[in-house]
Order: C-alpha cells, then structure tokens, then sequence
C-alpha cells in the first residue's frame, strides 16, 4: 500500500472524552489520508468490479457547545475506488462554510440537534430548525459525475471530486438553487433520465418544497407542497411517472414550537400521509394517501404495479421510545437512534391510484435499516434488498440481511463481535444481468484490531462472508450513508491509466 498523508485536522475535542458518539467506534479523524494499490488481506478485488464507493460520515472537530448529539459532526467524505483489479482510498472533510467559519474560531459557533438555538454564538445558520451548521454530513449521492453531499434538516449542497473527495464548492443548479430552504438529504438519482428529485422543508408555509433537476443541471421544476404545519421527512421515493413525498405524524411539539424549543414528538392518533404528484406535476396534482401512524426514516424502493404505487421502507413500530431506565445514561439518551428500541422492519405500502386506498404489510420480523438496493432495478418490481442489523441498544450497524421480497426468505451476516460497518452501496458486475449480478461494498471498524477495512460481498451469497477484505491507512468513524458510481458515470474514468489518478471535473 502507498500511502501519503495530506492533511492534519487540528482537533480541539478533550483527550479524555467519554461521549459514546465521539469515541470508540465514533472517533472521529484527524487525518486526511491518500492511499494507492490498497493491500488485501483476504480474498481478491474482483476484476468486474469497477466504480467508487462513497461515503459520508460524521466527524466533529470541535467540542459542542453544551450537548454533542452524533448527527451534528462535521461531514467527512470517504472513498475506495475499483478498477482493474486495484483499489484506492482518499478522505477529505468535506469544507462547509460552516467548517470553515468553526476552524477559523477554533471553537463551535452553532448549536446542535440536542441543544437550544439560542446557544448559538451566531445569529445567522442552516436547517429547518434555524440556526444550525449545515455540516453537510449525512448523505451522498453522485450527479452528472460530481459527488454532492446534504445535511439532513436541509442546507446547502457540497460538490465534490468523486476521486479526490477534495471540496469544489456549493451546486448552485446553474443559479436557481433554492438557497433560503436549502435541500434535505436523500435526493434520488434517476439513472435512466439523468434527473435529481429533492425535497425541502422548514417551519415556513407551505412546509415543503418539491424539485426537478435536470440532465443539464437545471431546475426546471420546483412547486409548493402544502403540509398541515412544521414537519419532519427525511426521505423521499419515485417511481417512472411519480414522486412520493410523505406527511408522517413525528414532528415538533407545536406548542412547545411557540416557546422556542424544538422538541419532536409522536402523535399517535394522527395518520401518516403519503403525497403522490406526478414528476413534473404541479400543487393542484399532488394526492393524498393515509396510512396507519409511524415514522419512515428510509425507503429502499418504489414502482408502479397495474393500478398500484408500491413503496418499501421501513416502518418504526414505535418512533418514540419511552425512557425504560435501562442501560446507560448514554443508551438511554440516544434510544432513539437505536434500531431495535425504533422497532424498525422493512414494510410494503400499496397506494391504489383509483380507490385512494391503502394497503400495507409488514416484510419481515427482522430489525433492519438504512436499506440498500440494486440501482439498475430502481423503479421496477425488484427482489431483493439489503439492510444493516443493529447493536441493541445503540447506533451502530453489526451486520448484514439479505431480504428476497418474492420468497420471504432471508440470508444474513454477523461482522463479529466488536466490528461494526456502514451503510453498504450495491455495486453491478461489469456485464452483469440479473439483480444480483453485483457487489456489496462497505467500511467496517474492528475495534479490537483498531483498524478499518473496505469489505466486499457478492450479492447473491451474502452469508459466505467478504470475497474481499482490503485493509485502509486508519480506522474510520462510524456513519451514516453512502452511494456506488460505476465507473462509466465518472468522467475521466478511462482516460488515465491509473484510475486514482484521474481527475473529476
């Protein structure tokens, strides 16, 4: 492995911190890192697989300004690049003008998810909520062959060199971004038209936003979408003619809103809501369906059937778990973040177009997330989907579950005891044909061995282990999300002769 180091954070977190989220397997890094001709210490880089894998983590490099909650970390992008039967590694923090501004102060400047704006040390900021820094650090997605990073309460969006991760500065959708609202995490990519759907909310009227980019990089939709008040979504799905957006009943207190506080809450006795509007539709198209109360964090996938939008995500049996007085402080804190206190499990709604009927049912008795699915069957009545299991109690993913939605059946996989990974991208074979002629890319931490590893799967025999285990220059924080680009959607790809050598533009 060549490996060169190409930046040093300067870190002001305490030597001796023990917050959960910013030790252990969350420590953040200090150190940017370039590294070729990655070693492989089991297994081979398969030679059909060809692309990068991207993913964004949470790193924070200041201490917060009174409650440091994990979503509030400064987002570093991490990638491992294929091709030829080699592999490379680069991670850069992702340069924010949030980032900048706390690096120049050498302190925090922003409240975050778990404190009171009025911490603030600035009147200005991102978000929903107001008041925020956008650290850009929770998904990533890659259009038009640029990486482009969001934060999930809305913000700006970060372009960035697939290969480097290096930082290019803000899209700006050839100058009509909406920069008052921002946009929320989770814009989908449709690889078959080459446009990018995003939402947006705030505490605004009418809540919600709904937008069309381009193949050109341009806005040629964007439309009110009204909400009853201030909500919180955090995921979209499409199908070929739709986009589905969502009204779930998790959102702030309202009365608590008034005074200032931002507290969510569950409303049990109110409906989820999901709103149907044709891609390029205006308000006036936009349907409602209702559907039994909970919270969807992510959706894996949604296509048209006969009469029908079917959407998998996954439902939350119980969104806001009451504090039980077991475990830690720390578990006790943070259960909402943990899968199994969320009763998590991959659901199936049907939406019928003409009854404005419901249907839904649950996929399996499996607690699993951050689902991930075969991106050349986006939109089709695909098989299968592949999510992370959780260590009870806690944020972090100990495992793999492969769901084959036609028999039910499922096949998984354990990481071992103290080695936990991130959400895992699916990378098609070079050639491939079927939806599991493809890869499973991910970053594991083995906290025993203090070391990060890019494992590889095959899809269709999960349970077999990694056909490939590539060892990286340091351990690596847990995180959030990630994304796959095949090679052929990267420019300058084939044009060097190495491909870490090659440069996005």
């Amino acid at each position: 492995m060549d490996v060169e180091i190409v930046g040093r954070l300067l870190s002001t977190l305490p030597e001796e911190d023990d917050h959960p989220y910013r030790t252990g397997p969350w420590r953040p890094q200090t150190t940017e890192w370039k590294a070729d001709d990655l070693e492989v210490v089991e297994g081979e880089i398969p030679h059909d697989l060809d692309g990068v894998y991207l993913r964004n983590t949470e790193n924070p490099v200041h201490p917060s300004l009174k409650n440091y909650h994990p979503f509030d970390g400064d987002g570093m992008i991490h990638v491992v690049g294929f091709r030829d039967g080699t592999a490379f590694y680069r991670n850069r923090m992702i340069r924010t003008d949030g980032y900048l501004a706390e690096m120049e102060s050498g302190q925090a400047l922003w409240a975050g998810l778990a404190e009171n704006p009025k911490l603030s040390l600035r009147e200005d900021g991102w978000g929903a909520r107001g008041r925020m820094k956008d650290a850009s650090s929770t998904d990533v997605v890659v259009h038009r062959g640029m990486a482009l990073t969001s934060f999930y309460q809305c913000g700006d969006m970060y372009r960035l060199d697939p290969y480097s991760a290096e930082t290019r500065g803000k899209e700006d959708f050839n100058g009509a971004f909406p920069f008052k609202w921002g946009v929320s995490a989770h814009p989908k990519v449709d690889d078959r038209t080459g446009e990018m759907l995003f939402f947006n909310y705030s505490k605004e009227a009418p809540y919600m936003h709904y937008g069309v980019v381009d193949k050109q990089n341009d806005l040629v939709h964007y439309v009110d979408v009204p909400l009853p008040g201030a909500r919180l979504p955090h995921d979209m799905a499409f199908t070929e003619n739709y986009a589905i957006l969502n009204d779930f009943p998790l959102f702030w207190d309202e009365e608590a809103l008034k005074q200032g506080h931002h507290a969510a809450r569950f409303h049990r006795d109110m409906p989820s809501r999901f709103g149907v509007i044709p891609r390029r539709g205006q308000t006036s198209d936009i349907r409602w369906f209702e559907a039994e109360a909970t919270y969807v964090l992510h959706f894996v996938n949604a296509y048209e059937e006969g009469d029908e939008i079917v959407i998998d995500g996954f439902f939350q049996g119980d969104p806001e778990p009451k504090d039980n007085g077991q475990g830690t402080k720390w578990e006790r804190a943070f259960r909402f973040l943990a899968l199994d206190r969320m009763q998590a499990r991959l659901h199936r709604w049907r939406l019928n177009l003409v009854t404005g009927k419901v249907r839904e049912q649950q996929l399996s008795d499996t607690i699993t997330e951050f689902g991930m699915m075969n991106g050349d069957f986006q939109t089709d009545d695909y098989r299968y989907a592949y999510a992370a299991t959780g260590k009870p109690g806690w944020f972090l993913f100990d495992g793999l579950v492969r769901h084959d939605l036609k028999t039910g059946s499922e096949e998984k996989y354990s990481f071992g005891d103290g080695v936990f990974g991130s959400e895992t991208a699916v990378a098609p074979k070079i050639g491939g044909t079927a939806e599991d002629d493809a890869y499973l890319v991910t970053i594991i931490s083995d906290m025993g061995a203090d070391a990060s590893y890019c494992v590889v799967f095959d899809a269709a025999r999960v349970s077999d282990g990694p056909v490939c285990k590539l060892k990286l220059p340091e351990r690596v924080s847990s995180g959030t999300h990630s994304t796959w680009a095949a090679g052929e959607e990267l420019r300058r790809w084939r044009q060097d002769d190495d491909a870490a050598s090659a440069v996005g533009l």
